[in-house]
């Protein structure tokens, strides 16, 4: 768990080369929705390739490895036992064997196989979800949360 500034701090001395962002989770599911929302409205903004993978993170496999990146940051809905909107940077490790949101892979295996066949650092970017029941609208922690990524994330790789 992690405050903005410290969020800033680490992307900030991780973020290397070219960085690919990945959005995972389902708009239809309330606050499970962040990692799209986010690399959404980011699109145009930042000097990033941007991904957003919905669902399914394992269908873009190839995209992911043609994009040929140094740095992939997985923006992800992830119950890290924190509040509503929380912030942290996840390891494969702290992930590994359990699923974070409602994907079909785990996001554990998905970062392996990633990891195994390009020379990218992996990490995820956690929002602490409120709810995720389907139809649900986006809670106002976690779109606070998004909006605040989004503005750390234009500073950082923000386009000249």
């Amino acid at each position: 768990m992690s405050e903005a500034a410290d969020i800033r701090t680490e992307l900030s001395r991780r973020f290397k080369g070219n960085v690919l962002l990945i959005g995972i989770g389902n708009t239809l599911r309330g606050d499970d929705g962040a990692g799209p929302a986010l690399v959404e409205s980011l699109e145009g903004k930042v000097n990033a390739v941007l991904l957003n993978a919905g669902e399914v993170p394992e269908s873009y496999i190839g995209r992911i490895l043609d994009a040929q990146p140094e740095t992939i940051a997985v923006i992800d809905a992830a119950d890290f036992g924190a509040a509503p909107g929380d912030l942290a940077v996840l390891e494969a490790e702290d992930i590994a064997g359990r699923s974070i949101s409602t994907h079909r892979m785990t996001l554990g295996l998905f970062f392996r196989f990633i990891k195994r066949y390009s020379r990218a650092e992996v990490f995820a970017l956690g929002i602490h979800p409120a709810h995720i029941g389907f139809g649900e609208p986006m809670s106002p922690e976690v779109a606070a949360s998004v909006n605040a990524l989004a503005e750390i994330l234009q500073d950082l790789l923000g386009k000249e």
